[in-house]
């Protein structure tokens, strides 16, 4: 062993010379100590000699022990990447820099005949033919970059090998050469193929189908080059076999590409039984039943007896009938070789893409249909398209939003300006409050598709669900009546969320009020808490719940229930079950906005008959407890104070600027009108006008409320802002406005709420 610690250089090795070297240290330690004895020297000398003795002796043992401690190391080092090159299927070895084999696995020693302490250039000889260069080649690069691969041609095959530098001057060695032997004793026909086309090998079974040796691709595939996946007519020395050739395997100077033969002669000869092999494959006659199938097939169909039984009983097209597209393929008509079709199976949902190609035998037509499972392949596709619908509904829902807030400002605040001049006996009054009600109710509704579309206002705070929930119970018992029994259970130990307690709230309100229309025969509601932990990744319902701790709120019901069809659309707004007049479609798809604005899911699972089970995951707050925000101060609704100043309004819609200009003058302001930032700008150009707080809109056509309010400030920097929006906070980005002395006001306002924003501006 004292070879192999050479070649792992260690700190402890390196300052201690061998035992076999302190053989004259030991000697001259024992003739200093026997000097002394002799009386020859003085006292004092012999005293000294001894005491020099001694610290010689001690210095050998010494190093004698570290010496013995480097050599089990490097021991124990060898034995553990022998252990390690051992768990190797390939040839693995381990040699120093001057090739010096140290550790080699039983399959080099069988392949190579390599044992510890030959040289592995020597070991090669018989498989490549000039390994030195090709060592010391691939080493140099390892030295440099710490490995290299390179695929080695040889007269046979191409041998990929690897090389890792494991320590300065010792390397790993790993040869691939297991690969041809994997198929040539395969019943497959299988043959190498060069990059340049040239058949770099082939196994016993290719031989016996083709009849001879082939010299390039070209004597085989005589029409066109081999398509992986695809049926060819390979030149045999018979004549012409159909075949569909896969790739077995792949490397940077060629492929190994099997040749799976239809024809009952090619059996025959050996070659793979159709029912073996390794693709899903059918025979079809062109009024499409099913002459054959093999194995996979049969697998991948749902291992049904296919008999006599046709395709369209079995798959079923996504565009057009399955039967046709056989027609047209056994006419040779221009038509899509490849088609995505749907399997009629119980147990699950599958796609297949399924590439057909036309064949004659004993002049009849049949069709070769190859099958490729490609349900993973549509999944995807299905969420992609549920992503991008949602996201489109979210867009128009967001959009209707903006607008219908424009109009219901423009309503309810003319509105409030009749209501000023009509007091309760005016026979107009009733008419007027009631205008103003539906108002109200149009902006609820408008306040959903927000929610939906994930546009609304939140204001989180962390909260305890067992306290929101008590809170709310009273409200709940009302809303589900007296034949439906609310019951409650908490898990104890539940943890904190963080989320807008309002909107929180409405989610519950909307889940239950659901439970309730389930049952119209009356029943038991549960809603349940407890604490969730997840370990690992959780995927339902196109959707994926990363691990962490979530709080899980459930709504319990055993109403009617939801048919499977439908489950998929319970969130998609303004889809209901429920007869005309009894919903609005926004329940659901309002808590399934305001879940996803607050980081949660939802998930519902039903079953006719049986109820239903709305699951709400939140995640567990990090803040254990914060104070929470401070009330947004309400506007007096007795109507807010008499005020005096110079308002600039800049708003793009004409009747909420006429509006909003009449209630301001009404309450003592100036106002100056703009209906674009850039007329505001102009307007603001004369340095003798005094302005002392800007009411702008959000977004407008050219230039936005903020861009035009930061250029403005940067000459009137004291002048305060209200921003008013059909959108919400969202429209100013995820950073918010960052503007100094401004506040936010969301459409529809009133006009108490409008004055009451500007007085609190100049207070």
């Amino acid at each position: 062993m004292s070879d192999t610690a050479d070649f792992f250089p260690n700190p402890s090795i390196s300052r201690f010379p061998p035992v076999s070297r302190l053989g004259p240290l030991i000697l001259l330690a024992v003739f200093l100590s026997v000097i002394p004895a002799t009386g020859i020297l003085s006292p004092d000398w012999s005293s000294g000699l001894l005491v020099a003795s001694l610290s010689l002796l001690a210095v050998a043992a010494g190093i004698v022990i570290q010496v013995q401690l480097a050599n089990r190391s490097a021991r124990q080092a060898t034995a553990v990447m022998a252990a390690f090159a051992e768990q190797d299927q390939f040839p693995c070895l381990i040699a120093n820099s001057h090739g010096d084999i140290l550790v080699a696995n039983s399959q080099a020693v069988s392949r190579f005949h390599a044992d510890t302490g030959l040289n592995l250039a020597q070991c090669l000889r018989s498989v490549f033919g000039n390994p030195a260069a090709i060592l010391l080649r691939l080493q140099s690069q390892a030295a440099s970059k710490g490995r290299a691969r390179e695929d080695i041609l040889t007269c046979d095959d191409t041998i990929p090998v690897s090389v890792f530098m494991l320590a300065e001057g010792v390397f790993c060695w790993r040869f691939q050469l297991d690969e041809q032997a994997s198929w040539e004793d395969l019943t497959m026909p299988v043959l190498s193929k060069g990059r340049n086309g040239l058949v770099l090998g082939l196994n016993d079974a290719a031989e016996r189908l083709l009849g001879f040796r082939p010299g390039s691709v070209e004597e085989i595939f005589p029409d066109s080059a081999p398509a992986i996946g695809e049926i060819c007519q390979v030149q045999t020395r018979d004549g012409a076999v159909p075949v569909v050739v896969s790739q077995f395997s792949r490397s940077g100077f060629g492929q190994n590409l099997s040749l799976s033969p239809l024809s009952e002669t090619a059996n025959t000869q050996g070659g793979t039984a159709f029912a073996d092999l390794p693709v899903a494959i059918m025979c079809l006659a062109p009024d499409g039943t099913i002459l054959e199938a093999n194995r996979l097939a049969n697998k991948l169909l749902g291992d049904t007896r296919l008999g006599d039984a046709n395709i369209s009983q079995i798959m079923h097209g996504l565009g057009h009938p399955v039967l046709d597209w056989l027609k047209r393929t056994a006419n040779e008509e221009d038509t899509q070789r490849s088609e995505f079709l749907r399997l009629s199976r119980d147990d699950k949902e599958v796609f297949v893409q399924v590439t057909l190609n036309r064949i004659v035998e004993d002049g009849k037509v049949c069709l070769i249909a190859v099958l490729n499972d490609a349900t993973e392949l549509k999944t995807l596709e299905a969420q992609f398209v549920q992503g991008q619908k949602m996201q489109a509904v979210g867009q128009l829902a967001g959009g209707v939003a903006h607008d219908f807030n424009n109009l219901l400002t423009a309503i309810s605040g003319h509105c409030d300006l009749l209501l000023l001049r009509h007091d309760q006996n005016d026979p107009d009054y009733g008419d007027l409050v009631q205008i103003n009600q539906n108002a109200n109710r149009a902006a609820a509704l408008v306040s959903q598709l927000l929610a939906f579309s994930r546009k609304q206002t939140l204001r989180p705070e962390v909260l305890d669900l067992r306290d929101t929930i008590s809170d709310l119970i009273h409200l709940l018992n009302r809303l589900v009546g007296e034949k439906v029994q609310l019951t409650l259970s908490h898990d104890p130990v539940l943890k904190s969320v963080r989320a807008d307690k309002r909107q929180l709230e409405q989610v519950l309100m909307n889940l239950v009020v659901n439970a309730r229309d389930a049952m119209p025969d009356g029943g038991e509601i549960r809603i349940e808490t407890e604490v969730l932990t997840l370990t690992q990744p959780f995927r339902r319902d196109r959707a994926t719940v990363q691990p962490g701790e979530y709080v899980t709120v459930k709504v319990i019901d055993r109403g009617i229930g939801i048919p499977t069809d439908k489950l998929q659309k319970v969130f998609e707004p303004f889809y209901t079950t429920k007869r005309t007049g009894e919903g609005t479609g926004l329940g659901l798809s309002t808590a399934y906005g305001i879940v996803k604005q607050t980081g949660g899911f939802i998930f519902v699972d039903s079953a006719p008959g049986r109820g239903t089970v709305f699951t709400v995951l939140l995640p567990v707050s990090a803040v254990a407890s914060e104070p929470g925000p401070m009330a947004q101060e309400q506007p007096d609704t007795r109507g807010a104070g008499q005020g005096e100043g110079v308002v600039l309004l800049v708003e793009d819609e004409a009747p909420v600027r006429a509006f909003a200009t009449r209630a301001l003058r009404l309450k003592g302001y100036t106002v100056l009108e703009a209906e674009s930032a850039e007329d505001a700008l102009r307007l603001l150009e004369d340095p003798g006008l005094n302005v002392d707080v800007f009411v702008t809109d959000v977004v407008m056509p050219g230039m936005d409320g903020p861009t035009w309010v930061r250029q403005a400030m940067e000459t009137r920097p004291d002048t305060r802002v209200v921003f008013v929006s059909g959108y919400t906070e969202g429209a100013f980005g995820d950073s918010g406005p960052e503007i100094a002395n401004s506040t936010f006001l969301p459409k529809p306002f009133s006009l108490n709420q409008l004055t009451e924003a500007v007085f609190q501006q100049l207070s």
